[in-house]
């Protein structure tokens, strides 16, 4: 038997793969020839403008390597470092950015994505006994077992305080348990490209096969920074709020950020603002920060510095990276 279609010659000089046509006496294709279908290899041969779906990454700063000759920022204390252009796609800087390390409290900013994604600010949230963490240095900002407030202002606790307590009530109530806002997480992370990173609680207090990268942090902050509430918050000094106690008793919650560009004691460079960002201390974690800037125009940066060697050169880094910026 010949293969004697005219038609179906046609398609054979398409950049049809040889796996498709190996066999002459088939009787079925898993893609029927069709001339209508906008798919086949006819259309694609004769159709000026096809339909093209966008790829993934079409609006995403992408690098696979380092990016630092003929860079003058200093990043020779943190193990890794990141500057994105927002607007422009674009990545200005980059070190070891795939590196797994630990984030410390950068972790919030996932846990933030996921509660604004599943609850409501005006959701009231109930804590249980696992907010009364024990752990030697953990930042908290008081919450007990049975005090309720609102998401709104658990995320101001959570983002500005870095308290550790708010991080679990939040986990518990929308996620039903820690380990199950855990899964959410890292699900969402998964879905934002952020693959390189496994999340097992909602702090960031160090447990094992906890990690992030800075590409990956890059990843979540841009996400986090889509929700106005989140940046709302991140640009706030401080905050003041009445939550209760379990029996229905008003308790004060003040929160100051622990962004030190936020609180003047280092300074972006004159053609920067630091919008915000967050903050992250453990012992095996070292410094870690993320920030959201903006040059004299507006536009738009995410710079993230993970494993740094003390907080001021931490910050003396940051500042070097957002040197980069010319608008």
């Amino acid at each position: 038997m010949k293969c004697t279609n005219k038609l179906f010659a046609a398609i054979i000089t398409v950049s049809l793969t040889a796996s498709v046509l190996s066999g002459c006496n088939s009787a079925t294709y898993s893609m029927p020839y069709d001339t209508n279908s906008p798919v086949s290899s006819f259309r694609f041969q004769t159709t000026k403008q096809a339909e093209r779906a966008d790829g993934f990454a079409v609006n995403l700063c992408v690098t696979n390597s380092d990016i630092t000759e003929g860079i003058s920022a200093n990043t020779a204390e943190a193990e890794s470092a990141l500057l994105c252009d927002v607007s422009k796609s674009n990545v200005l800087y980059s070190k070891n950015v795939h590196e797994h390390l630990e984030p410390a409290s950068l972790t919030k900013v996932m846990t933030a994505v996921v509660a604004l994604k599943y609850a409501k600010l005006d959701d009231i949230l109930t804590a249980s006994s696992n907010v009364e963490i024990k752990e030697d240095g953990a930042s908290l900002v008081g919450i007990k077992a049975g005090d309720t407030m609102t998401l709104d202002q658990a995320l101001h606790a959570l983002l500005m305080s870095s308290g550790n307590d708010a991080a679990v009530m939040i986990a518990e109530n929308i996620g039903g348990s820690v380990e199950g806002f855990a899964t959410m997480m890292n699900a969402e992370a998964k879905a934002l490209g952020a693959t390189n990173s496994n999340f097992v609680n909602p702090h960031g207090l160090t447990a094992d096969n906890h990690y992030v990268t800075a590409y990956d942090m890059y990843l979540m902050f841009n996400e986090a920074i889509k929700y106005d509430k989140f940046t709302e918050i991140i640009n706030l000094n401080d905050y003041s709020t009445v939550y209760y106690d379990n029996d229905g008793n008003p308790k004060e919650l003040s929160c100051e950020t622990t962004n030190l560009f936020l609180k003047g004691t280092y300074y972006a460079p004159d053609q920067v603002t630091v919008i915000g960002g967050k903050t992250g201390t453990t012992t095996s974690a070292r410094n870690c920060l993320v920030l959201l800037s903006k040059d004299s125009s507006g536009n738009p940066y995410i710079s993230v510095i993970l494993k740094c060697s003390e907080r001021g050169i931490l910050y003396e880094e940051m500042t070097s990276l957002l040197e980069q910026i010319n608008p």
